[in-house]
Order: structure tokens, then sequence, then C-alpha cells
């Protein structure tokens, strides 16, 4: 079982910056692809950014492409969101997950493990 803690939630004016943590308890963290979702209240949960164990691919959906970069120190078990230029429309509660998957799924089914959410506010 995997633990996943997040950290780095706040409140930002619009055109801030933020850095999301998640911390994984495993120690095998390194064999887990990692991906960041975030959902807006009456809004279903969506993929943000996805990174492979290695930590040589990662992908992005559209909307937060050259804004946010995401990063994994497999040394540390943790995960990193790094969000520039951020906007009213990025509010939400992140939430990181872990999959089996040698692959970056996009898809809230695709992964195995989650954390409980940080929030992070945007206002303009």
């Amino acid at each position: 079982q995997v633990q996943l803690v997040e950290s780095g939630g706040g409140e930002v004016q619009a055109g801030g910056s933020l850095r999301l943590s998640c911390a994984a308890s495993e120690r095998a963290f390194s064999r887990y692809a990692m991906g960041w979702f975030r959902q807006a209240p009456g809004k279903e949960r969506e993929f943000v950014a996805g990174i492979s164990w290695s930590g040589g691919d990662t992908y992005y959906v559209d909307s937060v492409k050259g804004r946010f970069t995401i990063s994994r120190d497999n040394a540390k078990n943790t995960v990193y969101l790094q969000m520039n230029t951020l906007k009213p429309e990025d509010t939400a509660v992140y939430y990181c997950a872990a999959t089996y998957s040698s692959l970056i799924p996009v898809s809230t089914y695709g992964y195995n493990y989650w954390g409980q959410g940080t929030q992070v506010t945007v206002s303009s």
C-alpha cells in the first residue's frame, strides 16, 4: 500500500507561482509512474500532468502546457508540480496519484493510489 501526501497548496494572485509536492511512503517509489490531477467544485477530476517512473517522459493537458512542470526525485520519493503564471481557472483541489502502469494514464481509472489533495486558490 502506497501512501501519498501532498503539500504546497495555498492562495496566490493570478500570475503567481506555487510548487506542489507529493511524498510517497513506498521505497519502491521509482517503480511507479505518477500523475497530478485536479478537481474544481462541481466538476469532474481531470488529468493535469504525468511523469514516467524514470522521469524521462512527461505529459501535460493542453491548458497547462508551458506553465506547469512535473518532475520527480526518486531518491526523496517525491514528485513535484511547479505551477507558474497561475490563472483563476487553475483553482481546484490538486491530487497526486501513483500507477503501476509503464505508460502515463490520463484517466483516473489508470491509477492505483491517491493522495488526500491540497487546495490551490488563484484570485484575480
